[in-house]
């Protein structure tokens, strides 16, 4: 072998060498950019009409509508801290789930925001539901307001309550629905958050619509 043909029979030993590794690095950087993101039109709640614009009251006793929180995902859930059973169980279940998006995909969680929205205005204040939705995660807004504002916001996010008998000692449940819906940053309704499965299908869900 001469010095000039070295190249040359260099390259032709090394080629099928170096094939099964090219096509091994394609298909790991294939691996890496992941599967898209899902487009409007397979959100299993696109073109629903709930959501929309409100005027409620945070636990410092402040005015907040709806597009203060333009530019965020959103998760709402109505409910009532007086509740004994679902509402802290669902408002555990949404604030270990974005902990656990948040541990995997801090980015992408910092653009969430868990909004809790009572149905008990009389005994939700603006301070026992602001402290409740704290308690549960440091992100998670509690709302309240009139009743005839809590009445109009359930009514744009199609959920329903009703206040049952007063008891002897004063305490009395409200029955609601109590549905967990993720929004996009423009206010549009994407998808219900089964909070019922455990957070891990939560934090799944917000890894799989969340952008």
């Amino acid at each position: 072998m001469t010095t000039d043909n070295a190249p040359y029979f260099r390259r032709a030993l090394l080629a099928p060498l170096l094939a099964p590794m090219l096509a091994l690095g394609l298909a790991l950087a294939g691996c890496d950019s992941g599967p898209p993101a899902p487009s409007e039109a397979d959100w299993p709640l696109a073109g629903a009409s709930i959501g929309g614009d409100f005027t409620l009251v945070n636990k410092d006793g402040e005015t907040v509508t709806w597009d203060d929180f333009a530019g965020e995902w959103r998760i709402v859930y109505f409910g009532y801290t007086f509740c004994p059973d679902v509402c802290p169980v669902d408002a555990a279940a949404i604030a270990a789930g974005l902990n656990r998006f948040e541990e995997t995909d801090p980015e992408r969680a910092a653009k969430v925001t868990p909004i809790f929205i009572t149905v008990d205005p009389e005994r939700d204040t603006p301070e026992v539901v602001g402290e409740f939705a704290a308690a549960f995660h440091p992100r998670m807004v509690g709302l309240t307001g009139s009743e005839e504002q809590i009445a109009e916001a359930a009514k744009a996010f199609v959920a329903t309550y009703n206040r049952g008998e007063v008891q002897d000692n004063g305490f009395y449940r409200v029955d609601h629905t109590a549905n967990t819906m993720l929004f996009d940053p423009s206010g549009d309704p994407v998808a219900i958050l089964e909070t019922h499965q455990g957070p891990q299908v939560l934090a799944d869900e917000l890894a799989k619509w969340v952008q």
